[in-house]
């Protein structure tokens, strides 16, 4: 008689087959089929529903990456490896550490609101624009969880091609496709530092060894030069500001959130990539550089911070002002980066979190709006809070989330990220200080004109408010926000024991 394995139930088999499953390249590949689907399938109504699907799937996959993620591990976890080009020793290596695994969800969650705020708005080649959609979502997951500097670069420049089409295609703009050509004519620039530093890297490597080596692990135990180490460091750092962006690689930005689609706008603004570079590359590969050149950082911070702020100010549409308070939020993060401790990681892990449902779900509502009355400048609007009372609630909400208000997710964030620039450089944390309250002059007085007074636009007085598929992903997003705003360790204990290995990585060296 054959022996008979125990019985494990239904809730032990699905563990088992979870753990065997490589969810991350799962992660990937739900996607494209999904974009595969939605051109091929012959009704274009279809879609959005296909697209819909595909990133609930998504979800469901990123949710389970969480899951099964250790939040007391230090190291990369769930790591996916094979040989890409084995003559170069360039791997497909992927994986996931305290610092990346929540961008997944939050990015995930981030695409399903574009797609919902896309439904109703889109009715040219929407078979195209929702596949390009899925293509972008693809890559973007593929840049936080690839840890092979080949495989993260083509991650890098993929993203290029879906951006292009949506902006130049279905902008909302007079000059949309020269926003996308500035665009991507930027990002292909910046891309060049950056392959050169990663090809520097793996040619040291090379030097020490005898072989090449592209994989993070590797370069990260790999010992530099001190000239080398600075030219890697200006050389990534110079790539990634391009992408954060900082000043005065910032004027894509402003143009994109107007010539751009409002809703795929929301996507650069919420997802800060090229700060996540600086993270991720940056500073890690080159810990002697950045110990010794941390005054480059504090200052484009600082210039950040404050140029942001005041621009912000000066701006008379609800767009423009988004994209230039999303300019000094992300001079912030790279100030509390400069400081290379825990504090200061730690809270711009958070600000970066913070970002992809606070600044991305108010321009998500700004795009609604100018769904709604054709315009986002403060000339045509007034009195929206009475037809639009919900719209105008969550937008006050996401806007004092990007302010850090107490009881929301930014609070935690900026007090973390202002405690470490305080306590390491004094006169930068005073500048984060004057810059928040600009923060909070600029977004409340073009709040207050936009939606109070009287309605003298008849288009405004007669708009809609939000409708119940826009009025679900804000209430996700709003709770999402405040739950973490109140409870932050939820976040913060699963980005410490990385951001602890990260910066005694640093103190290393």
């Amino acid at each position: 008689m054959l022996p008979c394995k125990p019985w494990r139930g239904v809730s032990g088999i699905w563990a088992e087959a979870m753990n065997s499953m490589p969810l991350l390249s799962l992660l990937f590949l739900t996607l494209p089929a999904g974009a595969a689907l939605s051109w091929l399938l012959p009704r274009p109504e279809w879609a959005k529903r296909i697209a819909l699907a595909a990133a609930l799937v998504d979800l469901c996959i990123a949710i389970a990456v969480v899951v099964r993620f250790d939040p007391s591990e230090s190291g990369f976890q769930l790591v996916e490896q094979a040989n890409w080009i084995p003559t170069l020793n360039i791997q497909y290596l992927v994986g996931v550490d305290g610092i990346s695994v929540l961008f997944l969800p939050a990015t995930v969650l981030l695409f399903i609101g574009v797609i919902l705020a896309s439904w109703n708005s889109v009715t040219i080649l929407p078979r195209l624009y929702y596949s390009l959609l899925l293509l972008l979502e693809t890559t973007t997951l593929g840049i936080f969880c690839s840890l092979d500097t080949m495989l993260f670069f083509l991650f890098w420049e993929l993203s290029l091609v879906p951006l292009y089409f949506l902006v130049s295609l279905w902008g909302i703009g007079p000059n949309r496709r020269y926003a996308a050509v500035k665009y991507i004519l930027v990002m292909l620039a910046g891309g060049i530092p950056l392959l050169f530093g990663f090809v520097l890297l793996a040619y040291n490597h090379a030097a020490l060894s005898g072989s090449l080596a592209f994989d993070l692990p590797t370069l990260l135990a790999t010992p530099m030069g001190a000239k080398l180490e600075i030219t890697v460091f200006l050389l990534l750092l110079l790539g990634f500001a391009v992408k954060t962006p900082l000043f005065p690689l910032h004027t894509w930005l402003p143009l994109m959130a107007m010539e751009g689609p409002a809703a795929v706008t929301a996507l650069l603004l919420g997802i800060k990539l090229g700060a996540y570079g600086l993270i991720r590359f940056v500073i890690p590969l080159a810990p002697h550089a950045a110990h010794q050149m941390h005054w480059l950082l504090v200052g484009l911070g600082t210039i950040a911070v404050l140029y942001g702020a005041v621009a912000a100010l000066a701006q008379s549409n609800l767009r423009r002002m988004l994209a230039y308070a999303s300019l000094s939020h992300v001079g912030l993060v790279v100030l509390g980066l400069s400081s290379t401790d825990l504090q200061g990681l730690q809270g711009a892990v958070m600000q970066l979190l913070n970002f992809t449902f606070a600044a991305g779900g108010a321009f998500l509502l700004v795009g609604a709006l100018h769904h709604r009355i054709g315009s986002t400048d403060l000339l045509n609007l007034g009195g929206g809070v009475r037809s639009m009372p919900l719209l105008a609630s969550f937008l006050l909400l996401f806007g004092l989330a990007g302010m850090g208000m107490p009881g929301t997710s930014g609070f935690p964030a900026e007090l973390l990220i202002l405690l470490s620039v305080l306590s390491n450089h004094m006169g930068a944390g005073l500048a984060a200080l004057f810059a928040m309250i600009l923060g909070a002059a600029y977004f409340l007085g073009q709040y207050r004109r936009a939606f109070f007074g009287p309605a003298k636009n008849p288009v405004v007085a007669d708009a809609m408010d939000l409708r119940p598929r826009e009025l679900a992903i804000c209430v996700l997003y709003a709770a999402i926000i405040l739950i973490v705003g109140f409870y932050p360790s939820l976040v913060l204990d699963v980005i410490k024991p990385t951001g602890e290995a990260w910066v005694a990585h640093l103190q290393k060296h």
